[in-house]
């Protein structure tokens, strides 16, 4: 039996059972009393919890993250340490995760659908960016699909507060499908490194597969650094050649060649959308 379960943490959320377990934090639904909803609630690990500067970088981003507001992020409500447990509440969403989808879908989706979802996805990040704050793990695996087909982006300034550890973590190899090349050297992030693995994403809805495989975790991170993915209509042909050019111009290898922004991608995906015979006149 969990040792959380059948608590009430600050007198407030009383914990009912475990939705998930992720690389640093356990997540449980929980009711607050209070306001009488239900929720999510993420608490950190023990050998997390007894970092103290862990817990501090914990604190600071998760508060950052409280901050956004919008239709397709998750909702942060509150941060808070209740005895020895740290901890995020956040909403309860009723849905499952874009991998799940794609699974249950036959394993990859129609180009119509790919783009509604991406969107939805490039609209978080752009708020997101907006406010300063970098996803760095935008994968399948932490973007809901609720039941009325709209897609919401969760765990939002985790991947940073787990980039402090070491370069390549257990759980940034857990996400090494999706990883930009300067992540995967290692090297500085900004807003174009969560541009680029939405475009791995947007690859994998259409194709059924991420652009890079290997036998290894060290062995996919070395396939992204030197780049040469297949066109993904080399795998699908039904992709149309103007989404095509959208996914590689936003996987481009240098940093330089990708989109500058999310808001920059989503016009291209708009006017794509509008007119899903156009050709891109830049360089792919």
């Amino acid at each position: 039996m969990d040792q959380y379960i059948g608590k009430l943490l600050d007198n407030r959320y009383e914990i009912l059972d475990v939705i998930g377990t992720g690389g640093m934090a356990v997540v449980y639904r929980a009711r607050c009393h209070r306001l009488n909803r239900l929720v999510a609630i993420k608490i950190l690990k023990e050998e997390y919890s007894q970092d103290e500067e862990f817990r501090r970088r914990f604190h600071a981003e998760s508060q950052a993250v409280a901050m956004l507001n919008h239709p397709n992020i998750v909702s942060v409500y509150d941060v808070s340490t209740n005895g020895d447990a740290d901890y995020i509440v956040m909403e309860l969403v009723d849905g499952i995760t874009l991998k799940q989808y794609i699974e249950r879908r036959g394993g990859y989706l129609n180009w119509k659908e790919s783009l509604h979802f991406a969107m939805q996805i490039a609209k978080a990040l752009e708020h997101a960016h907006n406010q300063g704050i970098v996803h760095r793990d935008i994968k399948p695996h932490n973007v809901m699909i609720l039941k009325n087909g709209s897609a919401k982006v969760t765990d939002f300034g985790i991947a940073r507060i787990m980039s402090s550890q070491s370069t390549l973590t257990k759980e940034a190899l857990g996400s090494v499908h999706y990883i930009s090349p300067e992540q995967a050297k290692g090297g500085h992030t900004d807003n174009r490194s969560d541009i680029y693995s939405l475009a791995v994403v947007m690859y994998e809805m259409m194709t059924g597969r991420p652009p890079y495989d290997g036998e290894s975790p060290v062995a996919v991170a070395i396939q992204h650094i030197n780049g040469g993915a297949p066109l993904p209509s080399t795998l699908n042909p039904n992709i149309p050649r103007g989404l095509e050019q959208i996914i590689m111009k936003g996987m481009a290898l240098e940093v330089n060649d990708r989109y500058v922004s999310a808001t920059e991608m989503l016009h291209d995906m708009e006017e794509f959308r509008q007119n899903p015979d156009m050709i891109f006149d830049y360089h792919t």
